[in-house]
């Protein structure tokens, strides 16, 4: 008994450090992408350089957690609800690796357009950074904190993110149309805007995958079609 009672204590130990370790990830994530934004509004190339430079270490980190938790199923024999809440884990530092990479994806955007004239301020750009960044920071604490209603809500935040999104695209075709001078700079900013709807789409599956470990129902939430 004293044995069973000191292998669980070492198992929550671990789950706590991976969970802590989720929450930086996450941080890491968040990091980038608020600098690759503010990267291409303030048209600064050595903060996007930077971006570039650190998504290496985001991978790095990913790696790192993905052996922990591995290790933890393969030597503690985790439970069921145990073993449902570190496989979540596994497809949630997945899902920010592909953020950081789309974040990456905005400062490399960032650098094209440095020698570039600027199209327009940026307004929603920003706009949909902010509201996917503090859907993602939410998204890994609901995890954390096993909090269904968290995850409903963030779910539904990403209608935001996406009317944001149809709202650059009009503006942009609109300045293509008028100026094909426009289209190369017009087109950067499409995929910025892009990369920065994909973003929210992946915390809905962070939400998604939460809800389902919370409450062992796949249809918890209502279910989007998973980004490329």
């Amino acid at each position: 008994m004293e044995a069973a009672s000191h292998s669980r204590a070492y198992f929550d130990r671990q789950l706590q450090r991976v969970r802590e370790d989720i929450l930086l990830l996450g941080s890491m994530a968040e990091k980038s992408i608020e600098r690759s934004v503010d990267a291409l509004k303030r048209r600064d190339a050595e903060i996007a350089q930077a971006v570039i430079d650190d998504d290496r270490l985001i991978d790095d980190r990913t790696y790192e957690v993905e052996e922990q938790i591995l290790l933890l199923i393969a030597t503690q024999q985790p439970m069921a609800s145990d073993l449902r809440g570190l496989a979540a884990a596994l497809f949630i530092i997945t899902e920010l690796e592909r953020m950081g990479d789309y974040a990456e994806g905005i400062a490399k955007i960032a650098l094209t357009a440095i020698d570039q004239p600027p199209l327009k301020p940026l307004v929603d750009i920003p706009r949909m950074a902010e509201i996917a960044t503090s859907m993602l920071h939410r998204s890994l604490q609901a995890f954390i904190d096993q909090d269904l209603e968290a995850c409903r809500e963030i779910w539904h935040e990403d209608d935001d993110v996406d009317n944001l999104y149809q709202q650059v695209y009009r503006e942009l075709l609109t300045f293509m149309l008028e100026d094909p001078g426009t289209i190369e700079r017009a087109t950067q900013l499409l995929w910025a805007a892009h990369n920065l709807e994909r973003i929210a789409d992946r915390v809905t599956n962070v939400c998604e995958r939460t809800a389902f470990v919370i409450t062992g129902d796949p249809r918890a939430l209502p279910g989007r079609v998973d980004p490329d």
